[in-house]
């Protein structure tokens, strides 16, 4: 087992050998998902297995981390827990991507070797939710800690109305 996470693999060699790769990434090398962050601190930790069904090449593996993200209700940081699991056929064609077993995604292999913090980061990418949001009412709970004056401000609006003195003649029955 590899402890050191290489820059470029080669997923035929590495399923021909049943290679395992184990380690960590830094959030903030990858240039794509920083965009998605509020924060850009902390690890990816990342197992990938490599191995081979028959003639097929495989990669099996679990990718672990935490994200900042921006609520999308608040606009406050929401931290992300993201456990990604891996299951991958490497193929060469569309064809082959047809023929592969329902388990596996393919990975398209169009050059010998392929970027690992990419196919990570393309992983991760493609687990991001669409809206982050806290998973509770986070808009309730700032107005709370805020305490507003709601009552204050009522009062103000109902001695701004120009027809509170035609009211108050209403009232008395002055004409």
């Amino acid at each position: 087992m590899l402890d050191r996470l290489p820059d470029f693999i080669d997923p035929i060699a590495f399923a021909e050998r049943r290679r395992e790769l184990s380690g960590t990434i830094k959030i903030s090398e990858f240039a794509r998902l920083s965009e998605f962050l509020a924060d850009k601190q902390g690890d990816v930790q990342v197992e990938f297995s490599f191995a081979k069904e028959g003639r097929q090449a495989i990669i099996h593996g679990r990718i672990k981390a935490t994200l900042a993200l921006t609520c999308q209700t608040c606009l406050q940081e929401v931290l992300w827990p993201l456990e990604i699991t891996v299951n991958l056929g490497v193929v060469s064609s569309l064809e082959q991507a047809d023929r592969l077993a329902a388990e596996y995604e393919p990975l398209l292999l169009d050059a010998e070797k392929i970027s690992l913090r990419e196919l990570v980061e393309d992983e991760m990418l493609l687990a991001l939710p669409d809206y982050p949001r806290h998973d509770y009412d986070c808009i309730a709970r700032e107005q709370s800690q805020a305490k507003l004056p709601v009552e204050d401000d009522n009062e103000q609006i109902r001695s701004d109305n120009p027809f509170s003195v035609l009211a108050k003649l209403k009232n008395t029955g002055d004409k």
